[in-house]
């Protein structure tokens, strides 16, 4: 009986040879571990502690939270949502943002101003919305006094950063134990506010616009959003 043929192919036992490695994919993987590398060895970024793990929250940290605000649009904006946060946490308002720029005409105060009570009703339906109808009637209320002041002193943001100047505070806080929830030129701020017809604008949530908008720097000396907006 004849006896098996030998293969002189090789390979592996079956039979199959190993598909050879390109320098293409070689290249490809050399650059994987690279990245990785580099990744494993660049510093953490250390943020203000309150900015969490949340990305939604990081990214308003790291690109909102701070930066001065001269638009008008953008300061009528965060004196609404700063309202509407009242009792409740930033985050739980940040994940209802573009929900409220859609039910309220994209922040354009003389449509919100006109308001009526359908509106409002309106308003009071949207579960996109925190349904509290003093919050919901003070944004028309906020409105029409924010036309006042554009009135008299043309934007305002003159008016709001005339309080500091218009240069923002440069704070040095260390810890979240330094950061006071209210300073003594929110509550005067806050007064005017009140006198000239705005509501819910009390001197906490008025630190916080203030905050907001940049009107101070209160990234504690550890973040690295601090430096760059020194």
């Amino acid at each position: 009986m004849a006896g098996k043929k030998v293969s002189t192919k090789s390979g592996t036992a079956s039979g199959k040879s190993k598909p050879a490695t390109t320098p293409t994919a070689t290249k490809r993987a050399d650059a994987r571990r690279n990245k990785s590398a580099a990744a494993a060895s660049e510093p953490p970024v250390i943020r203000c502690p309150w900015s969490g793990n949340d990305p939604l929250y990081q990214h308003y940290h790291d690109t909102e939270w701070g930066v001065p605000v001269r638009s008008d649009k953008k300061l009528f904006e965060f004196l609404i949502l700063e309202g509407v946060q009242a009792g409740l946490s930033w985050i739980t308002v940040l994940r209802k943002r573009e929900a409220y720029r859609a039910a309220y005409d994209n922040f354009d105060w003389n449509r919100i101003a006109a308001y009526d009570e359908k509106k409002l009703d309106e308003l009071m339906n949207n579960p996109g919305l925190v349904r509290n109808r003093l919050k919901i009637k003070a944004s028309v209320t906020n409105a029409q006094a924010f036309i006042r002041v554009r009135e008299e002193f043309g934007t305002f943001s003159k008016y709001i950063w005339g309080f500091l100047g218009g240069e923002p505070l440069q704070n040095r806080r260390k810890t979240m134990k330094d950061v006071p929830p209210v300073t003594d030129l929110a509550t005067t701020i806050s007064k005017d506010l009140k006198k000239r017809g705005f509501t819910f604008v009390g001197p906490t949530i008025v630190y916080a616009h203030m905050q907001a908008t940049g009107m101070v720097n209160d990234h504690l000396t550890t973040c690295f959003r601090h430096r760059e907006l020194c």
